[in-house]
Order: C-alpha cells, then structure tokens, then sequence
C-alpha cells in the first residue's frame, strides 16, 4: 500500500509500516511541514497515496468526498498518546 504520513503522527510510525512491506512517505521528509492542508492534499494525490493524519480539516466531506481520491485515515484517539497511534495504526493495517 503507499502511505503518506502527516506531520502529526510520530516519524517511528513510518519505519513502522516500512517493516511491514508498505511504501512509506512523509510530510516532513517531503519538506511539507508547517505546509497548507491543500499543498500536502496534492502531494499525497500526485503520488497516488493513503493519507493518514489526526488533522481534522480533513475530515470535511464536502472538500474530500469519499470515492474522488486514494483514501484519508483520520485517527482520532480518546488519549492520543505515541504508544496509543502506533497500537492503533499497526491494528488497522494488519487487517
């Protein structure tokens, strides 16, 4: 799967999905931090990716209707600890 990381989520988590076979990038490796939602949106469509994020701008949609792009993966965690991401995206991806 290619993956776009955010700049919110921990850079571990991208070696983390790496291990797992899945082809990985990042806001900040991109020089996309501190960046407009909408520069790093192209970016991640340009390049045909999943964006996972814990931004909600993206969870407008309205702006990003479900079925017109490669997929957003909002998380959203009751305690947003790093542990508590990585669990959590490593649960998701494996199924």
């Amino acid at each position: 799967m290619k993956i776009k990381l955010d700049e919110n989520l921990p850079a571990s988590l991208a070696e983390t999905l790496r291990q797992a076979g899945h082809d990985t990038d990042t806001v900040p490796e991109e020089g996309l931090t501190g960046q407009p939602d909408q520069m790093v949106w192209q970016s991640t469509q340009q390049s045909g990716r999943l964006l996972i994020t814990q931004d909600l701008d993206f969870s407008d949609i309205h702006q990003y209707q479900p079925g017109t792009h490669h997929g957003i993966l909002l998380i959203r965690l009751a305690e947003p600890s790093r542990s508590q991401l990585l669990m959590c995206v490593r649960q998701l991806i494996q199924t």
